[in-house]
């Protein structure tokens, strides 16, 4: 199985979150129309769109160039005359200054035509320039509008939504502004922006408008909810998140505007815009992902300043867009206790003109400074479990050896035939349509190989998915698998240590974990597995940041005898192991919750080594079966 994740994503995404699900859980019933199940479509599972050959910059230019086709080089993307614009348009968008409306990305080859929003791949764009198929605009694929039911209930909720300062109770009114931070955000600035505020659900409304003809298009709702001294927001998206591609304030951009702040909330943008008076938008789904769809409404930016938040993922994430957007454009607001988000700079009287001008350029070449180096140093030690990364919720004694996954980081699981490395989860049928709809909106993607595979073919893939999709954590199951039978009349050893190298490389240049699967060697079945039993030569535990091995004495000393050991940890060197205990109801591990066993952190002179869990009487480690 080949899984690939995206954005900082805990692992108990897979079951549901009280009041955080981004969905339409939070509304009122007399808000949704109808049953909240959608019949199950097949077409709306996410899957990776993979070019059949990787694609060039230079090739795309050559196959414009040999069909006559004029174009610019833009900053991610080509931009051409778009062969997608009929008679019917009206003439002021087939002006000079917006002849060149088609915008190609110069990484995947997708199209977009900013006139007719007419958008597909780079194939259906060859076939409307060889006349294959009917009609020019064979293969083309129309910006879906929302079905026809989210039509419904955006219209519903947006005529039901007011604007705040035209609440009847003055005190409510007052209370919604502090709720969500918007006491010095002034009635203009919201009805600049459009916000209202719908009242059954004590939410602020954000509207999506179409930047063709600015029709209403969808909404994303933001609740407030009381969380001790402080407030946890809760977003809902219409359309689901998947199919929610709102650049907020995005109508207010005028075609003059040559620089542009890019905040993770609307929240943010408001505070920006208002304080700086520059252009700012928000992205669709804040730190976790920048969709290529979005790449050609920024191409007419000279400058682009980052300012996503207050914590190291917010400005891992920034580098990362970055990256999409060419780096040369780019600046980073770094975090920091003077630099908070911006609505909070805003509220704590902080100039956030003075803020902007020390963002720092996220490109250069080979060498940095001595100040960069500093500056990243410092954020890693000052924020140690952010830079510990994405911790578990299911295994706390995992988190307390390896901290959580990193991005750039590889590690190796391994562990003996039929012991549990794989396992799925189990769906009720009579709750299956429910359970679909949510793990529709999860950022999961799967690769569509099985079998044996070339390993140029994965890693382009692989590459494909951390750029259209932000992927930030890939597993491989396994590795043997994958290299199947093609070896065999060469050195296996050599092919297993490239395609180790090559997972290796990819980790580091991409800012991405990956999480490799590889067979033990047999072993005899009395004898513990070590990081040597890994199959192959020594490379795969020398290149891994991590070595995970799922040990099963169930053979030897009876059923459910299974427990995780961490024999290496290149983060901070804890190493240990605690038991495990399968669960066959959910087809998952938890840890035993009447357990004695406690986890052991182990390490002698000849390296690290693992004991059993005690079975022992010396205190109980429990651990509820929630994702």
């Amino acid at each position: 199985m080949w899984v690939l994740l995206r954005g900082a994503y805990p692992l108990r995404i897979l079951l549901p979150l009280r009041g955080v699900w981004m969905g339409r859980r939070g509304l009122p019933r007399s808000l949704v129309p109808g049953s909240s199940r959608r019949r199950y479509r097949k077409e709306a599972l996410p899957a990776l769109e993979i070019p059949v050959l990787p694609l060039t910059t230079t090739e795309i230019r050559q196959y414009l160039r040999a069909h006559g086709i004029p174009f610019q080089d833009g900053y991610s993307c080509l931009r051409a005359p778009s062969p997608f614009v009929g008679s019917s348009e009206p003439k002021d968008q087939t002006s000079a200054a917006t002849s060149f409306s088609l915008f190609i990305d110069k990484t995947t080859g997708r199209f977009l035509c900013m006139t007719s929003l007419a958008e597909g791949s780079w194939e259906d764009f060859q076939a409307s320039v060889e006349g294959r198929g009917d009609g020019a605009r064979e293969g083309a694929l129309l910006t879906e509008a929302p079905e026809a039911k989210d039509i419904e209930e955006i219209r519903r909720i947006w005529d039901r939504a007011i604007p705040l300062w035209e609440l009847p109770d003055p005190e409510e009114a007052q209370l919604a502004r502090m709720m969500f931070g918007l006491t010095k955000v002034t009635d203009e600035t919201l009805r600049r922006f459009s916000v209202r505020y719908l009242r059954p659900a004590r939410s602020l409304v954000f509207p999506w408008f179409s930047p063709r003809d600015l029709g209403l298009r969808g909404l994303k709702l933001l609740g407030a909810e009381g969380q001790g001294d402080g407030v946890h927001y809760v977003e809902t998206t219409i359309p689901r998140p998947g199919a929610y591609h709102n650049l907020f304030g995005l109508p207010l951009i005028s075609r003059r505007d040559v620089e542009v702040v890019l905040t993770s909330r609307e929240l943010d943008s408001l505070a920006l815009n208002q304080s700086t008076g520059l252009p700012t938008l928000a992205l669709p789904r804040g730190t976790i992902c920048l969709p290529p769809a979005l790449l050609p409404y920024l191409e007419q930016f000279r400058r682009i300043v980052f300012w996503l938040g207050d914590d190291l993922r917010s400005w891992e994430a920034a580098k990362l867009f970055a990256r999409k957007l060419n780096p040369k454009r780019c600046s980073l607001v770094r975090p920091g206790d003077q630099q908070p988000r911006p609505l909070e700079a805003m509220n704590q009287g902080l100039n956030l003109s003075r803020i902007l001008r020390t963002a720092l350029p996220a490109w250069h070449k080979s060498i940095v400074s001595f100040q960069q180096l500093r500056e990243e140093v410092l954020g890693e030690i000052s924020n140690v479990e952010q830079a510990a990364g994405v911790p578990w919720s299911r295994f706390p004694d995992l988190n307390r050896l390896l901290k959580g996954h990193r991005k750039g980081e590889l590690t190796v699981f391994t562990g003996p035939t039929g012991s549990g490395k794989t396992t799925f989860i189990k769906e009720q049928l009579d709750k299956y349509e429910e359970w679909a709809d949510r793990f529709e909106d999860l950022p999961l993607y799967f690769m569509t190989f099985h079998g044996q595979q070339s390993i140029r073919s994965v890693i382009d893939t692989m590459q494909h998915a951390v750029y259209v999709y932000d992927v930030c954590h890939v597993v491989i199951d396994n590795l043997q698998f994958m290299m199947g039978h093609e070896q065999l009349s060469t050195d296996r050893i050599a092919a297993q240590d490239y395609i180790v190298g090559a997972f290796r490389k990819f980790a580091t240049d991409n800012s991405c974990h990956v999480t490799l699967v590889i067979h033990p060697r047999k072993e005899d079945d009395d004898k513990e597995l070590q990081t040597a039993s890994i199959f192959g030569s020594a490379k795969a535990s020398q290149e891994a940041d991590n070595v995970l091995i799922l040990q099963d004495r169930k053979l030897v000393t009876g059923p459910g005898k299974r427990y995780l050991q961490v024999s290496k940890n290149r983060f901070d060197g804890d190493v240990g192991v605690f038991p495990l205990e399968f669960n066959k109801n959910s087809l998952t591990f938890s840890i035993p919750p009447k357990s004695k066993a406690r986890l052991k952190k182990i390490k002698d002179d000849n390296g690290l080594v693992a004991k059993k869990p005690s079975s022992g009487k010396k205190g109980a480690v429990s651990q509820n079966s929630e994702t």
